[in-house]
């Protein structure tokens, strides 16, 4: 399973455009994996998670032809995660030379908002399909699980576990602490590799947000080893990184190397 991180940032990117912060200032003088665009990945060049406002840009800056692209999993509505009326431009007569339908996949509100932006082309470019927490759905050559996530009251956001050529990877943001339902579920799985909201640096509580930081994803690092969750050789990896974790790059790689865990930067491309 082949795993492309397109953008790796938070709601805002990283360095945010308006900011002049010292971490944004900072991380446009670095340059490099200090700039991040909204966070976005796809697995084996078919399957893409969520569609973010810079999908266009990352298509262009990594090579990538989206016409290959099958299924569309979306987290939740939040605007640096679907950016629906742009996906438009795959109808009839705008893109040309494709043979399958994208289809997308979501809660309610995904699919009001995709309706809303594309529903006339359903049928022609675009299929939906409205989920729910935990009933597993087949997706081409891929199961997939939905699962709760923790992050915004208002909306029912998900997680999702993708098993597709005989492994098994978590999507796991963006969420604060899992829901008790969803610790349940993966607690009888065990998974080759999973990928990890830090939106945030170091909080001093691992468990009150709505998405997690440094401590959050080392206490789930933990979670997974004592349940065995994850293989002893599987893979973590985090990403959706804010400014206002006051964290660059190697900042991020001198907390997460030593216990194991990868910081994902754009562009980024790791096999399980």
């Amino acid at each position: 399973m082949k795993i492309h991180f397109l953008g790796t940032a938070a709601a805002e990117g990283f360095p945010n455009a308006f900011c002049r912060c010292e971490f944004c200032i900072k991380a446009r003088e670095l340059g490099g994996r200090n700039i991040r665009t909204r966070s976005s990945a796809i697995i084996d060049d078919t399957i893409k998670f969520d569609y973010s406002p810079d999908s266009y840009m990352q298509a262009l800056r990594d090579g990538l032809d989206f016409g290959a692209i099958e299924h569309l999993l979306v987290t939740h509505t939040h605007s640096d995660h679907l950016n629906a009326y742009d996906l438009e431009c795959r109808r009839a007569g705008i893109a040309h030379g494709l043979e399958h339908p994208l289809h997308i996949y979501g809660n309610d509100c995904v699919m009001h908002q995709v309706r809303t932006a594309i529903g006339r082309f359903e049928g022609e470019r675009f299929a939906f399909h409205r989920l729910h927490p935990f009933r597993t759905f087949t997706m081409g050559e891929a199961r997939v699980t939905p699962l709760l996530a923790d992050h915004d009251r208002m909306e029912t956001c998900l997680l999702y576990v993708v098993e597709k050529g005989g492994k098994k990877l978590l999507y796991g943001h963006d969420s604060g602490w899992y829901p008790e339902p969803t610790w349940e579920w993966l607690r009888e799985q065990e998974l080759d590799g999973a990928i990890l909201d830090c939106t945030h640096g170091y909080t001093g509580n691992s468990r009150d947000c709505n998405h997690m930081g440094v401590e959050t994803v080392l206490e789930t690092q933990r979670e997974f080893r004592l349940h065995r969750i994850i293989k002893p050789e599987g893979t973590i990896v985090v990403t959706h990184f804010s400014h206002n974790s006051r964290l660059l790059y190697d900042d991020f790689d001198a907390i997460f190397r030593p216990v194991g865990i990868i910081t994902a930067y754009d562009g980024l491309i790791i096999n399980l």
